[in-house]
């Protein structure tokens, strides 16, 4: 009981700074604070001492090759060949050429490092506990739910269905957050058709579900860490999204668990790093899969990265998500009830970071 009473006092001084993670940093601190500690099993990489054997490469995947090559239909064939192997095994990729301008990349990276940069005066303005707010400066969204507490911080921003005002977003990260998104939905598009394709579908029909209606970003920030050792920038989980469209900077951190091993998914300049997220793995039927993924601290920083999550989240949306009809027969029945995306969503939020898959909740 004195553990959690003194986990409580901690976090609540830790809330009242209203200064997240790069206060602690801009402190000057060189022990990271109890609140933030792991065991360290928790932080193992589980790695065995010869992966020579083990092909333990995420997938990079040159969507450039279907609009440069003379036969078309074979060049678009063979990268819809790539994606459903990537999201059958990994259930992550890195795509290249992928038509976002390289400014806009850079741009965005520096629109949320400024942000996150600012007196914290200006940040204090968009904290809230309130989640259904346009934009939210938050620190951590999981500080209650999270034990032990993230070393990083973190905004939200509502992209789609219904756009913020622009005024509702700092004036530091303005500009580059309008366009950078304007970017993810065409590329979100495309990525739908060729995902719908790998399943052997119609290239509309992930669309026509309303898979692209949503959309809003959390752009984190992750100080550098004196003790990266002891505590993670975000613990492991998967996502609750259809799919999410990363972007990270030059730092790195990012693992996946593949074949139980904690595998780096190197930044590549100019790569975009799709993962399948939980409502993919649902309506596919266990066909494409939404892995658990993680970020290590690091003693280099600040780090930014910038996800971008296809999903209405807990916005109103009463469309009721079940295994796609198509996929399913007698040797193949449908492996997980119906829900909508705001139950499915409050739910997973209340749950988050304690270890275990919240879609298994929802098998047959």
């Amino acid at each position: 009981m004195a553990d959690k009473t003194d986990r409580m006092n901690d976090l609540t001084t830790f809330i009242s700074t209203n200064t997240g993670v790069k206060g602690l940093v801009d402190a000057e601190i060189t022990e990271v604070p109890r609140l933030f500690h792991v065991p360290s099993s928790t932080l193992s990489n589980n790695r065995p001492s010869d992966i020579s054997d083990l092909n333990l490469t995420v997938p990079i995947i040159d969507l450039g090759e279907i609009t440069n090559d003379i036969d078309v239909t074979s060049s678009r064939n063979n990268v819809v060949s790539k994606i459903k192997d990537a999201a059958e095994k990994w259930g992550f990729f890195q795509v290249i050429n992928h038509g976002v301008p390289l400014t806009v990349l850079e741009e965005i990276k520096q629109g949320v490092r400024k942000f996150h940069e600012e007196d914290p005066e200006v940040k204090k303005q968009y904290m809230s506990t309130d989640l259904n707010k346009r934009f939210l400066y938050n620190n951590n969204f999981d500080l209650y739910h999270s034990s032990p507490v993230n070393w990083r911080d973190s905004f939200t921003c509502y992209i789609a269905p219904d756009p913020p005002n622009p005024k509702d977003i700092p004036v530091a990260c303005r500009g580059a957050v309008i366009e950078y998104t304007k970017h993810v939905m065409e590329l979100g598009d495309l990525l739908f058709q060729l995902l719908s394709e790998a399943l052997g579908l119609d290239s509309e029909i992930l669309k026509r579900m309303d898979c692209l209606k949503g959309l809003f970003m959390v752009c984190h920030y992750y100080p550098p860490c004196p003790q990266p050792d002891l505590t993670l920038g975000i613990s492991k989980h998967t996502d609750n999204s259809f799919f999410t469209l990363l972007l990270q900077d030059q730092i790195g951190g990012l693992q996946v668990l593949h074949q139980d091993y904690w595998v780096d998914v190197p930044p590549v300049p100019g790569a975009l790093v799709v993962n399948i997220g939980d409502f993919m793995q649902l309506i596919t039927n266990d066909k494409f899969l939404s892995v658990e993924h993680r970020v290590r601290a690091n003693r280099d920083g600040p780090r930014i990265s910038i996800a971008c999550f296809f999903s209405s989240s807990l916005s109103p949306n009463s469309t009721v998500y079940g295994p796609i009809k198509e996929l399913l027969s007698d040797e193949n029945p449908a492996k997980y009830k119906d829900i909508t995306i705001p139950e499915y969503t409050a739910g997973y939020l209340a749950n988050i970071f304690d270890g275990k898959s919240y879609l298994s909740n929802f098998r047959i």
